[in-house]
Parts: C-alpha cells; structure tokens; sequence
C-alpha cells in the first residue's frame, strides 16, 4: 500500500454526492434551517485547538473501501457515509495543520465507523497504526489481537462522547510518580500529548532528571525541554510509562521529536505540552509504534506494539487507498 496526496473534496465534482437535508435524522442544527429540504448545516467547536472551529453543511457520498481478511477474496465496496464541508474555519488547526480535512472517527451516530456498522458492512470498531514517517493506516472493523492489552472508555455525564480513558498513574524511566491519575482523550487528531498541568510539571521534573543533558528552550519558549543530545546520551532517553487498570500499561519508549538547529546539530525535544484543562489528550505522537484498537462496541480502547506492516492478515475493509492521518 502506498500513501497519496489527497485533492480538495468538492461535492459538485462528485456524481454520487448530495446534500443530507434538514429533515435527516443526522441532522443535528435543523432548528437553523428556513426548510427541511435546506442543506443541513452543522457547526463544530474543537475542545483541543483553542478557538478551533468549523462550520459549514452535511452531504452524504460513497467511500470506496476494500475487503482484507484470511482466505478471502478481496473485495469491493461502496458504503455512504456523511461529510461535513466547511465554508468557515478558524483557529490554528486550519492555518495548516490539517490540510486534507479531518475523519470523523468518534462514538457518535454521524462517525464513519458508526455508519458503516449501521449498515452491516462491519463491527463497530476500528484500528490506526502510526509509523515513525508520520504515514498511517486506518482498518475499519478490526478488534486487534487477543493478546492486546486494553482499558475501558470513560463516560462523561453519561455519555460516550469521545474516547476518554483512566490513567491511574504513570512512570519516567524506572521512577513511578506519587501523583494521583487522571483522564485522558486519545485523539488521533492531536499531533502531540498534552498533560494537566500539575501531572506535566511533576512528569517534566522527573523526565529532566533523567535526562543528564544540557537542557535548551524553542521557539520562544513553546518547548522547554530540548537536549543537545550526542548519540551516546540518546541511548539514556527515559521511556515514558502511563498505567492503566487491570495492570495495562502503555509505552512511550522514546517521548521526543528531532529538530534540525540552525547551528548545523540535531535537538531533542520532550513531545509534551500542559493544558489547563481538567483532562490529558493522548495525541498520535504517543501512539506512535502501535496498533491502536477503538472498540465502540465493546466500549474500549486495545493496543499491543506495531510496526504497521501487518504481517498478520486483519478482518475488516480498508480505504482503496491508504490515507495519511493528521
């Protein structure tokens, strides 16, 4: 499978797309419609990206997909799902962050992976696998491995809104911090991780400790802990390690990014940032390395250590064409 670019989605261009009108049970806003046969609009405020939003209309068309599994013949498929096309964006995730749009991959009835169960053509569950060049794969209907570890997703006032887990506690290293847990929301849309702050301050304090490196600060102080490391004290990185119930725990066995420093040496920075929200954001740079299942049926998140070649046949239908996540 090669990654490709992908094109500006228009729906005049697409002979199978149409407008998901006002009276659609999917319509969410069609208390601001004039007609129930107006286009359905939709406004969406993202939590993570401080005064992230997009607003625009629903239209419904076909994603190609196609059948992998052991023993089968591969085959074709034409499923309708709904898309939002935006006519005003704001905020910093749409000054460039995510050129291609964004996949609605939650718990709710308008997600992709919802509406292709709805319509029988998969369980509904899903998986993502990140490899370190930033391309990815996405398999709609795959549960993972039964020997994947596993936490249960968080209701937020009684609803599975999102997909919020439980970090009971966590380690730098072999150091495990006295600090209680807290929730988190595994958000493949999230380029970095973000910690309370409390839980950031003390993981960051450890994490620096650990390091015995010249510390250096970028971009203005956007992040505090970079190192100037040699390729000897790169060895000396400590993992990071977030502990979740039933003794699950997940592995970030190298929390940096590289950057090319101007001077001609290569900085090592912590892929950490504070929040001062109640709860964490496990973004994709965590995930990176793993095979990351999203159970909306069984109502949780698998993972177990990937190199997303997947020489192991999965159940399930993949894109005609692999994408790139953001």
């Amino acid at each position: 499978m090669q990654d490709r670019d992908l094109n500006e989605y228009s729906p005049s261009l697409s002979s199978t797309s149409r407008h998901l009108p006002c009276d659609h049970q999917l319509c969410e806003w069609s208390s601001n419609c004039k007609s129930p046969k107006d286009p359905c609009p939709y406004i969406f405020n993202y939590d993570d990206f401080e005064n992230t939003s997009s607003a625009g209309f629903l239209v419904e068309d076909k994603l190609h997909l196609a059948s992998v599994g052991d023993r089968t013949a591969r085959k074709m498929f034409q499923a309708p799902v709904v898309l939002g096309c935006g006519r005003k964006q704001s905020g910093s995730y749409f000054d460039g962050a995510a050129p291609d749009g964004v996949m609605g991959l939650g718990p709710g009835d308008i997600s992709v992976p919802s509406l292709l169960a709805k319509a029988g053509l998969i369980q509904n569950c899903f998986s993502l696998c990140f490899e370190e060049n930033d391309s990815g794969r996405i398999l709609f209907g795959d549960r993972g491995h039964a020997s994947q570890q596993s936490t249960p997703f968080l209701p937020i006032q009684g609803s599975y809104v999102a997909y919020f887990v439980g970090v009971e506690s966590y380690c730098v290293g072999n150091s495990c911090l006295k600090r209680s847990g807290f929730k988190a929301l595994v958000d493949s849309g999230s380029s970095f991780t973000y910690l309370p702050s409390e839980v950031y301050n003390e993981l960051v304090s450890e994490f620096d400790k650990q390091m015995n490196a010249q510390r250096f600060s970028l971009q203005e102080g956007l992040w505090d802990y970079c190192y100037n490391a040699s390729s000897r004290e790169l060895h000396n990185i400590p993992a990071i390690q977030l502990k979740f119930p039933r003794n699950q725990d997940f592995v970030v066995h190298n929390p940096t990014f590289s950057v090319s420093h101007h001077q001609g040496f290569t900085m090592y920075c912590l892929s950490l940032q504070p929040t001062d929200g109640s709860y964490g954001i496990i973004g994709q740079n965590f995930m990176t390395g793993y095979h990351m299942v999203f159970d909306i049926e069984n109502l949780k998140l698998g993972w177990s250590n990937s190199s997303c070649k997947y020489t192991v046949i999965l159940f399930g239908l993949i894109m005609e064409n692999s994408i790139s996540l953001f």
